[in-house]
């Protein structure tokens, strides 16, 4: 009889999960296997990034398709202004299809940076942090861990939702300040996704209404963050081909230049190579390389270019450029 009652006890051990409780390794064990082990999947979602006073909202669309086929779609809320980060076997493209463009660059994106709407980055984040902490908070899983923004120093860690099924629920990066810098809201993630043969293909992804075509410069814009001891030194406005383009000038200690001139659609698509990561700027979704930012906004095209700026400072520059209005 005792030796009975032994064995049904530790049968039942075995029934409630090892007889141990479904903890943090479980978790991870099991959301590795959930993102891992899908042919496709669709995301949707919020994106709010914060800087300063201002806020920027997006609407953000994620497709997959194993192997390594991704495509972002960022759509501003404020302007409806679309830009695409699209990966396939050919590289890596930042798209603005109302204008017919895009960047090319050769690049490990979405693997060599955090980012806060892939699912294989956040997983990564979880496991590659040895010091994540882990709590069950209002019924929710949420993980703190490091981040890795290579070109912004000031973000450091981010907390990740999911809820008891393991599906996203958000990420919200947060600075050294413990200050919110961007929050991705997810409303549907489908682990089932499937895609036509086209979907990634570069040509695929081009609108049919274009931006109209835009031959002047409505105003000139400066940036409100210039490093000290540099000031504006000469401005020159001069006619393009296709438009207007203005070349801000600044000297001193650390010198840059600033030059916006129209961004005009195109009539067959046109790929610019470029050396660099994609990046968002403001508003929208830039190239940030060694040297410089480009970006585009507004029917402008923006570059700031220096050679003793460092990536951090190219990009408070870039975003003190303001040229639409955002919300507080």
């Amino acid at each position: 009889m005792k030796k009975y009652l032994l064995f049904m006890a530790i049968l039942s051990c075995f029934l409630l999960v090892g007889c141990g409780t479904y903890g943090e390794k479980d978790i991870v064990k099991d959301f590795n296997k959930k993102i891992n082990n899908t042919e496709g999947y669709y995301l949707n979602g919020q994106l709010e990034i914060r800087n300063n006073e201002d806020s920027y909202l997006y609407d953000v669309e994620v497709a997959y398709q194993k192997d390594n086929n991704f495509k972002v779609s960022l759509k501003n809320k404020t302007n409806n202004h679309e830009q695409i980060i699209l990966k396939n076997q050919d590289g890596v493209y930042v798209l603005t299809p109302s204008l017919n463009k895009s960047f090319k660059f050769q690049s490990e994106w979405p693997y060599n940076n955090s980012q806060s709407y892939i699912l294989q980055s956040i997983l990564k984040d979880i496991e590659n942090d040895n010091e994540r902490v882990f709590e069950e908070i209002d019924n929710n899983y949420v993980f703190t861990t490091k981040v890795n923004y290579s070109s912004n120093s000031e973000l450091s860690k981010q907390k990740i939702t999911l809820d008891k099924d393991l599906n996203l629920k958000s990420v919200v990066v947060l600075n050294n300040n413990d200050e919110v810098q961007m929050q991705m809201t997810f409303n549907s993630i489908d682990y089932k996704a499937t895609y036509d043969d086209n979907y990634f293909v570069l040509s695929s992804n081009v609108s049919k209404e274009l931006d109209e075509t835009n031959s002047t410069l409505d105003s000139i814009v400066y940036p409100m963050y210039i490093p000290e001891n540099t000031q504006l030194s000469s401005q020159e406005k001069v006619s393009t081909e296709t438009g207007e383009r203005v070349i801000l000038t600044f000297s001193g200690e650390s010198p840059f230049t600033i030059i916006q001139e129209t961004a005009n659609p195109t009539s067959e698509l046109l790929t610019i190579p470029m050396y660099g990561e994609p990046y968002i700027i403001t508003d929208t979704v830039g190239v940030l390389s060694e040297d410089s930012v480009t970006w585009i906004s507004n029917g402008v095209e923006f570059y700031v270019v220096s050679d003793k700026l460092d990536n951090t400072q190219l990009l408070e520059v870039a975003n003190s450029i303001n040229t639409m209005t955002v919300s507080k």
